[in-house]
């Protein structure tokens, strides 16, 4: 029995060890891109120039920014936690985005390459009031369209809840932090030792601009049954499409329907592509 009990003893000091561990070092796991030797490929976007944002706490931020044509909307566009702003730069910057006379502005978060700070969850969502604030300011009146991959999908949902847009385009994202840690470590008290809880299935609720939720089916870091649980809280104004692909690989394979989509609640007011243009959809098979 005493032999058992050491044992037991052990065993939950281990656990203790391992819980403390994750609690301690738990932003290093949530925003590993702060972390990351990544470096920033600023200036490299086309089109697009190098600005810097500036919050209501007084930290820097990194951003790109590409002015609208007259009418037309602003995509204002947050990255995932292990990513840069570049690449959603360059996308929303060309192809269907372009032809409609989109603008974009694209943040880097704090702590990030180029961003003074230290991520959290407060912190993330002034930036994205800072980078929201700063597309108005640039293009005044113009609509602006939220957004986001995967964390940056909570970013752009909480931005959401706080200003008026013209709906949100989500990528990869989550009903909550917390649920997507407890699936992970499931051993952990996620519930009382998570300071960062990202509860987009609250913020959600209750909004009546239009929601498209893209998944892909074979996504390894966010199931899709996460975003499904969002796409239910946002209710009946929310598209939710699960396609053929993983975390990554879905980036920008509903642009053409998302781009015509948006645009189309422009009234008229953009001078791009006709808006009465077909909606391609993702699902066809070429």
């Amino acid at each position: 029995m005493r032999l058992f009990g050491l044992i037991v003893l052990a065993l939950a000091g281990l656990y203790g060890l391992v819980v403390l561990s994750l609690a301690l070092g738990q932003r290093r796991l949530i925003y590993p891109g702060a972390w990351m030797a990544t470096p920033s490929v600023a200036g490299a976007v086309a089109g697009t120039e190098t600005i810097t944002l500036r919050t209501s706490d007084g930290q820097s931020l990194h951003a790109l920014w590409r002015a609208p044509r007259p009418g037309c909307g602003v995509v204002v566009s947050f990255h995932g936690n292990a990513s840069i702003p570049e690449p959603h730069a360059q996308r929303f910057s060309e192809g269907v985005w372009r032809q409609g006379g989109w603008g974009i502005l694209a943040p880097t978060y704090r702590g990030y390459p180029g961003s003074t700070g230290r991520p959290s969850e407060d912190g993330l969502i002034r930036d994205g009031v800072a980078a929201y604030i700063a597309a108005a300011e640039r293009a005044p009146g113009a609509p602006i369209l939220l957004h986001g991959h995967s964390l940056g999908a909570a970013v752009a949902v909480a931005v959401a809840e706080r200003a008026p847009h013209l709906g949100l385009y989500l990528e990869a994202p989550f009903d909550s932090l917390s649920h997507l840690v407890h699936l992970r470590f499931p051993f952990a008290p996620s519930r009382w030792l998570l300071a960062d809880t990202y509860r987009s299935d609250q913020r959600i609720a209750g909004r009546t601009e239009p929601v498209l939720i893209v998944q892909g089916v074979e996504d390894p870091v966010v199931p899709a049954k996460l975003a499904r649980r969002l796409a239910d809280a946002a209710g009946p104004q929310a598209e939710f499409l699960l396609i053929p692909g993983d975390h990554m690989s879905i980036l920008g394979e509903a642009d053409a329907r998302a781009e015509a989509q948006f645009r189309a609640r422009l009234e008229g007011r953009c001078a791009g592509v006709p808006a009465t243009a077909a909606v391609p959809d993702p699902l066809a098979q070429p």
